[in-house]
């Protein structure tokens, strides 16, 4: 099985890597990181923390990453999908029309949603 993470440049992005490493390693499986702004942040495989990683991005085309992102998981048989999601206020959670509620709504495994630690 395989670990699914959204990754962005964000510390959100950053917090949701971070936890899926963790979760990965305490599965002993796999991750892979979905590179949702579109481009390649690293190589295409690798290792962090002692994980085996593989890296993928949306294809520039479609325009639903998020789609593909849901697509990707059930492809591979996710066992859990990792988000960050932003600190929203009461009225901001009201209108959540966000990529990570579709995530949360849409996705085949459990979503692991993680927000970045508070300076």
């Amino acid at each position: 099985m395989t670990v699914v993470v959204a990754r962005t440049s964000t510390p959100e992005g950053e917090a949701a890597l971070a936890a899926a490493v963790e979760e990965a390693s305490r599965r002993s499986e796999d991750l892979l990181v979905f590179n949702l702004e579109g481009t390649q942040l690293d190589p295409e495989t690798g290792e962090l923390g002692g994980v085996p990683v593989a890296f993928r991005t949306p294809d520039a085309r479609n325009r639903d990453a998020v789609g593909e992102l849901l697509d990707t998981a059930e492809e591979v048989g996710a066992s859990a999908i990792v988000i960050g999601v932003k600190h929203r206020s009461p009225v901001g959670k009201l209108l959540l029309g966000s990529a990570a509620q579709q995530v949360l709504l849409e996705a085949s495994a459990p979503v692991i949603a993680v927000k970045p630690r508070r300076s």
